[in-house]
């Protein structure tokens, strides 16, 4: 087995790991023995803290019972999301764990049109995002009256925007991995008398995210992904502390009731982040969140961007002389214009190439059409992880392995 990759040796990338400041991170997850996980993208690793912390939980249950409500179960979406703040460039307070994105963004959209002058009738959806913030805006119209409209992919933002009340817009795209500017689109966007819903999906733990310096005012993402949250973890929303008065959101359930144990009959929204949760949440699943958001508190966000944008280097670097040869896109942005992650197309093999991968322990992600995406996630992949990848995607491509039939094989979650 040669130890050099298109002139990438070995040697070199375990060298870059003796240098790695985040190196130690790595001893903090519970990865499976032979297997390189890029697909952080997807789902993150598991803490190891996250087991004991829901042990924990779990015998707080079996010794507490309800009692366990005033013993940090109750608070758990609003102290989460203090922990997240950083992380996201936000201020204590203006961050709720809470549901999941697709409910979030439909509470953003209820509580900005709320306030939205008459003449601004339009919510626009990004074309090519991740279909549920389209989805969802699209319900939001169907009973609000709004009328929804899609962005086309690669258009001028300030074309679209007269009578837009809300833009609903992704920091990272999920396929290509491309960066917007936060900073100068909310800028845009603001000028036009719109607001903007940032999607964070991709870009929370992925890469420092300024929220507040951006002048950001509203935000959602999960925390599965690059935070580590655990399958299905609670999803976040932010809100700047300037505009947390200013209506109703309209999933205004009991826990986001100014007093939700005076069990009143009328709904007054609380006067601060909490008016955006609804109901009871699961003390289980946010007690393996928050295993992961205290490590993330140790986490230097720029040294985490920068081994981040040297490994997707790497990984490309060590494949591009392949690339060229089979004929495989590599549609990934410019270093300082993608977020974490590797996206490459090949239209007739891409589903086939990323099972063969699978098989071989080497773990990314399909999309169609045609998009094999792998995730880079600085804080439990090493350099040598990520030359031993890229080596198991040239043998499998030069030696035509994901021919196998086996491989096409379609299953219910690609």
């Amino acid at each position: 087995m040669s130890d050099t990759l298109n002139g990438v040796t070995l040697k070199s990338a375990c060298e870059r790991d003796q240098r790695d400041p985040l190196a130690p991170f790595k001893h903090h997850f519970a990865l499976p023995e032979g297997m390189l996980y890029l697909d952080g993208n997807s789902l993150g690793a598991q803490p190891l803290a996250a087991r004991k912390a829901v042990g924990a939980t779990l015998d707080q249950w079996r010794d507490e019972l309800i009692k366990g409500w005033n013993q940090g179960w109750f608070d758990a979406p609003e102290r989460l999301g203090n922990l997240l703040a950083p992380v996201i460039g936000a201020q204590s307070g203006e961050v709720c764990v809470t549901d999941n994105i697709t409910l979030n963004i439909f509470k953003l959209l209820g509580y900005i049109t709320g306030q939205a002058p008459l003449e601004r009738r339009i919510v626009l959806s990004e074309g090519g995002n991740f279909p549920t913030d389209g989805y969802i805006a699209q319900g939001f119209c169907q009973q609000s009256g709004f009328e929804h409209r899609f962005l086309p992919e690669n258009a001028l933002l300030a074309e679209h925007l007269d009578g837009v009340a809300v833009v609903v817009l992704s920091q990272v795209n999920y396929r290509t991995g491309q960066l917007r500017d936060m900073e100068a689109t909310t800028r845009l966007i603001h000028e036009y008398g719109a607001e903007v819903i940032w999607d964070l999906a991709h870009s929370a733990g992925a890469l420092p995210v300024h929220l507040n310096a951006s002048g950001a005012r509203f935000a959602v993402g999960c925390t599965y992904k690059y935070l580590n949250g655990g399958p299905g973890a609670p999803a976040f929303l932010y809100v700047h502390e300037s505009v947390q008065n200013g209506g109703w959101q309209p999933l205004s359930g009991w826990h986001g009731h100014a007093a939700p144990f005076a069990f009143d009959a009328d709904y007054a929204p609380a006067g601060d982040i909490s008016r955006f949760r609804t109901g009871t949440h699961s003390a289980l699943a946010y007690t393996a969140l928050e295993a992961s958001l205290e490590l993330w508190a140790e986490v230097d966000m720029n040294a985490l961007r920068e081994k981040s944008l040297a490994m997707t280097n790497l990984f490309r670097e060590c494949l591009a002389d392949l690339f060229d040869a089979r004929g495989i896109e590599d549609i990934t942005p410019a270093a300082r214009q993608r977020g974490s992650q590797v996206s490459l197309i090949d239209n007739d093999n891409g589903y086939a190439i990323v099972q063969a991968l699978i098989a071989r322990g080497v773990i990314g992600d399909y999309r169609e059409p045609g998009l094999m995406r792998f995730g880079f996630t600085p804080l439990y992949l090493s350099f040598e992880d990520v030359w031993q990848a890229a080596r198991h995607f040239r043998e499998v491509v030069e030696s035509g392995e994901f021919k196998d039939p086996a491989f096409s094989v379609r299953s219910a979650v690609t």
